[in-house]
């Protein structure tokens, strides 16, 4: 567990080195390809039925996208059908809310990682964030990135950005990373509001080269893309990703 007083002013404010967005907009958004490795293709809706799963996870390996992402009902199902396509499975922790116990965000991880799941998508706990009681977030972080981590997956963390003021915004994103978050991530697509191309370049400049920073949440069209990965995102998570890759070309 990493162990942290109140994020200071100078944390934010430390140089953690620079991420070319340009250059990696232009590269993502060269071809349809290029594009879809870095497109988390996913599907949330908790009524969501097992055929959708399936044809979820054909998307995934035909367009060849960063993951298929499934609530943790359908892990094992997911797993299998992506089993031997260099696709992984990414499924969804504490969520959407961010208000589980630690003791069952660790179960829960620690079960999905036992299945197969390579990327886990977890929500920071919101209302300690917003209480300012930083050292239960980052002992929540933590808990969930060791056990990701001791299995070889990667760990996202959910800032639920609609819900968080500037402030709260930065002290999540620096306390996310320094807990081991592979990547700090907008939000879930189940609250008041989703990716804005302001809050995605806010976590970049706090996140610098340290960590990933993925958009989610209302990206429906290439220019939504664009804009994210112009304003500094790595990954995006989207529903309609098949729609956004064919915008570039793809059949």
């Amino acid at each position: 567990m990493s162990t942290i007083a109140p994020i200071r002013d100078a944390d934010l404010e430390f140089d953690h080195g620079t991420f070319d967005s340009a250059a990696f907009a232009a590269k993502s958004l060269a071809n349809w390809q290029s594009l879809a490795a870095v497109i988390d293709h996913t599907l949330l809706k908790p009524e969501a039925t097992r055929g959708q799963i399936e044809n979820l996870c054909d998307e995934a390996v035909r367009y060849r996208f960063a993951c298929a992402m499934v609530n943790p009902v359908w892990a094992s199902a997911a797993v299998c059908m992506l089993a031997g396509t260099g696709v992984p499975a990414g499924v969804v922790i504490g969520f959407p809310l961010g208000a589980s116990l630690v003791s069952t965000l660790r179960h829960e991880a620690a079960a999905l990682v036992k299945l197969g799941a390579r990327e886990l998508d977890m929500v920071i706990p919101i209302g300690l964030l917003k209480s300012g009681d930083y050292q239960s977030v980052d002992r929540t972080i933590s808990a969930a990135a060791s056990v990701a981590h001791d299995g070889d997956a990667l760990l996202k963390v959910i800032l639920e950005t609609s819900l968080l003021n500037v402030e709260e915004k930065l002290r999540g994103a620096e306390i996310a990373i320094q807990a081991g978050a592979d990547f700090i991530k907008t939000s879930t697509g189940f609250s008041t509001g989703g990716a804005t191309a302001a809050d995605v370049a806010l976590m970049r400049g706090v996140a610098g080269a340290r960590a990933g920073v993925k958009a989610s949440g209302g990206i429906r069209t290439l220019a939504d893309v664009k804009a994210m990965l112009e304003a500094g995102a790595n990954r995006i998570g989207a529903s309609a990703s098949v729609a956004i890759v064919r915008e570039l070309g793809a059949e």
